[in-house]
C-alpha cells in the first residue's frame, strides 16, 4: 500500500496534492492500493474533494493543533498514520512545508527519504527514482535502501495535477490524531509575507515571466500589462529579481519557485538551466525572444522570434479584443 500525504490550507487543497497522487499512481503502477491522508483542524471539505481520486481510501485526520502548521504537530500526526497503515512508500508534494517536516519525520521513523523526485520506473521489482542534482545540471537515479516505508517527495510540476486518475468515490475515514500538548514546542502564527501582494506562483494557472530581454526597469510596466491581458500572474527570472525590478517572491527557478501552470509565457528569457528547472512542468510554454538560438525555444511549445517591444503591445491589443 502507498500512502499520500496531501496538503491543505484553510480547507483548500494545494494543487500539488493532486500532483503527488498522480505520482503515487505511477509508482503503484496498478499493483498497490493508495490511501490519501489530509491533516488539519477541519478537513471535511478537502477530504471529500480527495475522495474523487482513484484511490482505495481517504483518511481525514483532525486535531486542534493541526489547524495551523507546526512541524511538531504534523510529524506526530503523520507518524501515527504511517505506523497505523504500514505502507511501502509515503509520498509528499515537494512543498516548503514538506521540506520543513519530512526530514524530521524520516529521522523519527528511521527510514529513507528521497526528495525532489521527478519520475519513477520499475526495474527488477524495485522502484528507481529520478531526481535532479547540482541545480539540474545532473540527474541521478536512486533506489531507496533500508526497510519500508520509504519516504518520497515529488517535485512540483513533475506530474500534472489533471493527470491523476479519478474514481467512483473513495470512502473517507475520519480519524482524531493523538498529539500530546507537551510535545508541541511552537505556536502557529500567520505565514510571513513581505508584502500584501505576495503570491504563491505554484498555484497560478497562467504566468507571464520576464527576463533580461526587457532591458530596463521602466519596461516592467509593459510586462505587467501583458500579464494582465493574459489574466496571468507576473513572474521573472533571477536577474530581474536580483536587480530589484520585481520582488523575490516572483522569481522562478532553482533558487526561486517551481511552477506548473497551464500557460507559461516566457518574455525575453534565454532559458538557462537554473530557470528551466523551475518551469519545465508547465503544460503549454510560449517563448518570445529576439535570439533564435535561445535555449528556451528547445522546451517551448510555441516560439516567437522577434522584438518583445513590438510583439508585446500587439499581443496586448489582440487579447483586449477577445
Amino acid at each position: 500500500m502507498i500512502l499520500v500525504i496531501s496538503e491543505q490550507k484553510d480547507g483548500k487543497l494545494n494543487r500539488a496534492s493532486w500532483e503527488a497522487i498522480a505520482a503515487a499512481q505511477a509508482l503503484a503502477a496498478g499493483a498497490a492500493p493508495i490511501t490519501v491522508a489530509v491533516f488539519g483542524a477541519d478537513v471535511a471539505a478537502a477530504a471529500q474533494e480527495l475522495s474523487a481520486a482513484d484511490v482505495a481510501a481517504v483518511w481525514a485526520v483532525t486535531h486542534p493543533a493541526l489547524g495551523g502548521y507546526t512541524p511538531d504537530a504534523f510529524v506526530a500526526a503523520v507518524a501515527e498514520v504511517v505506523q497505523a497503515l504500514s505502507p511501502s512508500h509515503v509520498c509528499f508534494p515537494h512543498t516548503y512545508q514538506t521540506r520543513d517536516f519530512a526530514p524530521v519525520l524520516a529521522a523519527r521513523l528511521d527510514r529513507t527519504l528521497v526528495t525532489d523526485v521527478t519520475s519513477v520506473r520499475h526495474k527488477d521489482g524495485a522502484a528507481v527514482f529520478t531526481r535532479p542534482m547540482f541545480q539540474g545540471k545532473l540527474v541521478a537515479e536512486v533506489v531507496a535502501d533500508g526497510p519500508a516505508p520509504h519516504l518520497i517527495s515529488w517535485q512540483i510540476g513533475a506530474f500534472r495535477a489533471d493527470a491523476a486518475a479519478r474514481g467512483a468515490g473513495a470512502p473517507v475515514t475520519p480519524r482524531a490524531a493523538a498529539i500530546e500538548a507537551a510535545a508541541l514546542r511552537e505556536a502557529a502564527e500567520a505565514p510571513f509575507q513581505e508584502a500584501k501582494a505576495a503570491v504563491d506562483l505554484s498555484q497560478a494557472e497562467r504566468i507571464v515571466a520576464v527576463g533580461r530581454g526587457i532591458k530596463a526597469q521602466e519596461h516592467v510596466a509593459l510586462a505587467e500589462q501583458l500579464a494582465k491581458a493574459f489574466g496571468a500572474e507576473l513572474a521573472a527570472s533571477r536577474p530581474i529579481c536580483d536587480n530589484g525590478w520585481l520582488p523575490m517572491e516572483r522569481q522562478i527557478g532553482s533558487s526561486g519557485q517551481t511552477v506548473a501552470p497551464k500557460l507559461y509565457v516566457a518574455v525575453g528569457i534565454s532559458g538557462a538551466i537554473q530557470h528551466l528547472v523551475g518551469m519545465k512542468g508547465s503544460r503549454t510554454i510560449v517563448a518570445i525572444n529576439k535570439d533564435a538560438e535561445a535555449p528556451i525555444f528547445e522546451v517551448a511549445d510555441y516560439g516567437i522570434q522577434g522584438d518583445i517591444f513590438e510583439l508585446a503591445p500587439a499581443l496586448i491589443a489582440e487579447l483586449g479584443q477577445s
